[in-house]
């Protein structure tokens, strides 16, 4: 059992840049693949980026390729979410998930995330 707070939302203006972090709980964190998804208001929850076990592996959508970095401390239980440029459509909330796949490649699906933090609002003004 994994358990996932977030941390780290707020309102920030277009252009802005806000770092999103998740607690895990429990000691086999480093057994688990990350990932961070968002749900904007009014629409489906959605793929943002993930990071495999040791952090080798990073991928990203589209959608924020560029202007967002995923890292993970897994010495401190920890994966952060650092978003820059940010934009109004970038406005959602955001959630951590774990996956329990341990390899060098990474999943995107929903479904492949057994654990799921209760999320974090992030608000972009223009």
């Amino acid at each position: 059992q994994v358990q996932l707070v977030e941390s780290g939302g707020g309102l920030v203006q277009t252009g802005g840049s806000l770092r999103l972090s998740c607690a895990a709980s429990g000691r086999t964190f480093s057994h688990y693949a990350m990932g961070w998804f968002r749900q904007p208001p009014g629409k489906e929850r959605e793929f943002v980026a993930t990071i495999n076990w040791s952090g080798r592996t990073t991928y990203y959508a589209d959608s924020v390729k560029g202007r967002v970095i995923i890292s993970r401390d897994n010495a401190k239980n920890t994966v952060y979410l650092q978003m820059n440029s940010l934009k109004p459509e970038d406005t959602a909330v955001y959630y951590c998930a774990a996956d329990r796949f341990k390899g060098d490649a990474v999943r995107t699906r929903r479904s492949s995330f057994e654990y799921w933090g209760q999320g974090t609002q992030v608000t972009v003004s223009s």
